[in-house]
């Protein structure tokens, strides 16, 4: 039986660097002979030496054919899974720059001196800059390749997070994580284009499926180190009153660790061989096929095993012709100038390219299930916790303790006050020595000759209020808290500067708690999205998914408990986590190796502003009513579960 990767043609050492293209004849008839018909005329381009697009896209369909037949010949074993671990961390990373910020604000509020505006803007912060990431990560990828665009990607990540977690005013802060945010924003669109290139068409479901598990793994870790971290508040240190270290800083650091060990292993991983190919890059692609045949024919015992392909075949595009030609003029500066442009409209016009006839409706589909699948399973994972501290704040002001017109004379207040409400009480020659306020007002009250002294206060207001000859001394009671007060000789002396971190719950570990088990709910359906994401298809796993889903968030109008919302939060994201597997495997398989990552980078960036979005709507609505936001995301899944029936069956789709 001949070998199928035999060399028919001839080549350069064995590559074939263009595509065969039939020989014209000596007498064809020219474009001006008398009656030539249109369709016999020369391809402008041909005088160039620049291939037809009809040739390209025919030599880019045998070039799949062969790749797959190539990639079954060299197996799935110890390379796929060693990528699989690497890339697992990559992605792994990217779940927890979701959590970073939500589960370190409670602590870096007060050690940043946050106003609600700010800590809005550090929340926001997170998803655009991870939208922009998306974008301009996923189109370099197609065009610089998919290893070295996910290297810097990682390092600027792990770079400006180191930097992030010292800074000590907001505006630092949140410049770096802004950075830091564009960084990890490239790994979820380079990372599955990347994986599925190494994959042969029978395993490629599964094992993409397999590879959305460490998402999960990452808010699993994100959520058990700060339960394990921010509330010990000994884990820091201090450089006088300017260089605060607490341990919602570590928190940050450690964080970080997941992308720094995926830099780490991706420097002993090879770039994408497909993506090699799509350059006219043989030699290289060959060597690394090789290598990956190699690797797993030995693992399994098999080292004589030969790797028998001579010779791949691939087009060679005028856009390669093109860049070669700018390269190599001028000088260093004026050609690092001529190459980023080429680039960046490259890019651009891969952009351009998925609004193409053939590739129109696909696009279209896909981005309403993204943005679908995204507003609704993002808002209600803010909703969620939001609705959950909204019943505990309930139950706090449930217990508030009301005084009514006492009156304290010569007391001293040396133990802490809080969740109280004081009305028209009188307080004369009292002090308050170190102590805490917390959720504490008082009203129509009169304080005469008395003495605050090493105050910490949250949430305190004295409203309506007279205060006479009062010595405010080394407290954070600022003028802000006094509403309408009449004052009269009061003195504040050594005010408390900065802002410092209360002991309270704020990291109330139940929100820690609320974050893991969540996390941990998505491993049910991802196990049975991967095992039967071959047998059932694609489709029915993403639509049935979605409206299943849909369903479960008109249960929430039932929940009237903690326990409740709690429930049926680990509910929706275990049948979510399968739509996502699934949407995810179909984007990848979409689309061409060409345009593969940036299509991925585009839906992905559109994903996340469906997020922001979709968390700044739900949160408005905690307190005010639940049924704005079911109905939301109920419209929403509907819909996307409904589009996702109109998407085409992909599983014995080889990739294009």
């Amino acid at each position: 039986m001949a070998d199928p990767y035999q060399n028919n043609g001839g080549g350069h050492d064995g590559y074939g660097y263009q595509a065969d293209y039939p020989p014209q004849e000596e007498d064809a008839a020219s474009d001006v002979t008398e009656g030539h018909d249109e369709e016999d005329q020369m391809y402008e381009g041909e005088y160039q030496g620049i291939p037809h697009p009809d040739e390209v896209k025919a030599a880019q369909r045998e070039l799949s054919e062969q790749y797959e037949d190539i990639m079954e010949d060299c197996g799935h074993g110890r390379f796929q899974w060693t990528l699989f671990v690497v890339l697992g961390l990559a992605l792994m990373a990217d779940g927890v720059e979701c959590f970073v910020v939500a589960f370190a604000l409670p602590s870096a509020e007060k050690d940043l001196c946050l106003s609600n505006a700010e800590k809005g803007m550090l929340g926001l912060v997170v998803f655009l800059s991870m939208m922009v990431g998306a974008f301009l990560w996923g189109g370099l990828a197609d065009k610089v390749g998919r290893r070295r665009c996910l290297i810097v990607a990682l390092a600027i990540n792990c770079v400006f997070a180191f930097l992030s977690s010292f800074a000590q005013g907001y505006g630092f802060f949140l410049f770096f994580r802004l950075l830091s945010g564009i960084g990890i924003g490239g790994t979820v669109p380079i990372v599955y284009s990347y994986f599925s290139e190494f994959l042969q068409m029978e395993k490629r479901g599964e094992h993409l499926s397999w590879l959305c598990m460490f998402w999960m793994f990452g808010g699993i870790y994100a959520s058990f180190t700060a339960w394990g971290i921010i509330p010990r508040y000994g884990w820091g240190f201090s450089m006088g009153s300017e260089f605060q270290f607490h341990s919602w800083r570590v928190f940050v650091l450690v964080a970080a660790l997941p992308a720094i060990a995926s830099l780490v292993g991706l420097t002993f991983m090879p770039e994408s061989p497909r993506f090699l190919l799509e350059n006219a890059k043989h030699d290289e692609a060959w060597m690394i096929l090789k290598q990956v045949h190699d690797t797993n024919w030995r693992a399994k015992g098999q080292p004589e095993k030969v790797f028998t392909v001579t010779h791949i075949k691939a087009p060679k595009t005028a856009e390669d012709e093109f860049i070669e030609i700018q390269s190599a003029t001028g000088t260093p500066v004026q050609r690092w100038a001529v190459r980023s442009l080429t680039l960046c409209k490259l890019v651009l016009k891969n952009v351009a390219s998925l609004l193409s006839a053939e590739l129109r409706f696909a696009t279209l589909f896909m981005a309403v299930l993204w943005f679908c699948m995204a507003f609704s399973y993002y808002g209600l994972s803010v909703w969620f916790p939001d609705m959950i501290k909204h019943l505990q704040y309930e139950e706090y002001e449930s217990k508030v303790k009301v005084f009514h017109r006492e009156r304290v004379e010569n007391f001293h207040f040396n133990f802490s006050l809080e969740n109280q409400i004081h009305r028209e009480g009188e307080y004369v020659r009292d002090k308050f020595i170190s102590i805490e306020m917390k959720s504490v007002k008082f009203e129509d009250s009169l304080f005469e000759d008395c003495r605050f002294e090493d105050i910490r206060s949250t949430d305190t207001l004295f409203e309506n209020c007279t205060i006479r000859s009062t010595v405010f001394y080394n407290t954070d009671l600022s003028k802000e808290k006094f509403i309408d007060c009449r004052m009269e000789n009061v003195t504040f002396e050594h005010k408390k500067h900065g802002c410092h971190l209360d002991v309270g719950d704020e990291n109330d570990v139940l929100i820690y708690l609320v974050s893991f088990l969540g996390n941990l709910a998505v491993l049910p359906g991802n196990i049975i999205s991967a095992l039967f994401m071959e047998k059932v298809g694609r489709v029915r796993i993403i639509g049935g998914s979605m409206l299943v889903s849909a369903g479960c968030t008109f249960l929430l109008f039932l929940s009237f408990s903690q326990s409740a919302i709690i429930a049926l939060q680990c509910l929706f994201c275990g049948v979510s986590a399968a739509a996502w597997n699934g949407i995810e495997v179909v984007t990848v398989e979409l689309y061409p190796a060409s345009k593969r990552a940036t299509a991925f980078g585009v839906l992905n960036a559109l994903c996340k502003l469906a997020a922001i979005l979709g968390s700044s709507i739900f949160a408005s609505f905690v307190g005010v009513t639940k049924a704005i936001p079911i109905l939301l995301s109920f419209a929403a899944l509907v819909c996307g579960g409904l589009v996702a029936l109109k998407l085409p069956d992909t599983r014995q789709k080889i990739l294009q």
